[in-house]
């Protein structure tokens, strides 16, 4: 297939957007009310966690786009985008409720809602290009170990 610029920029800018959204919502509260939590002897530094996310958004994005080359083979092409819309508005909705809401117990099964779509969504993906699928995985990792984290944060708190 040929490289398809435009549409390789837009799949790559669509995660980094929502990611953005994500970050408006943490960063108000990362230096503040993030400060006061206890949190677990395997908490990263908060350094991390951009670089991280950019890579992850990045993946997904370039997996977007390998799935979107293949659109008019796949039979069920507006399932396919709706999943991949769900989990990145999960992704979002993680961020709205451990930071901005300070809801950390909802954020806690709602991060277990986000990876069980992720799951689904690399499954999925990986059915119609494999590589789409497999660069899933480190985001599928580092959600594990979010999920983790999260759960640790809540029950200090």
């Amino acid at each position: 297939m040929r490289f398809k610029p435009f549409a390789f920029i837009i799949s790559i800018a669509i995660p980094l957007a929502m990611g953005a959204i994500g970050g408006w919502f943490t960063s108000q509260y990362v230096k503040t009310w993030y400060l006061t939590l206890n949190k677990p002897s395997f908490n990263p530094p908060n350094w991390i966690f951009a670089p991280v996310w950019t890579t992850l958004y990045i993946l997904m994005g370039i997996s977007a786009y390998l799935i979107w080359l293949k659109r008019k083979e796949v039979e069920h092409f507006s399932r396919t985008a709706a999943i991949y819309l769900l989990q990145l508005v999960l992704n979002v909705m993680w961020s709205f409720l451990f930071f901005y809401a300070h809801e950390i117990g909802l954020a806690f099964f709602e991060i277990i809602a986000l990876l069980i779509a992720i799951i689904i969504n690399a499954r999925v993906f990986y059915k119609i290009d494999k590589t789409a699928g497999l660069l899933f995985i480190p985001y599928i990792l580092w959600v594990s170990f979010a999920t983790i984290l999260t759960y640790s944060i809540f029950s200090l708190n």
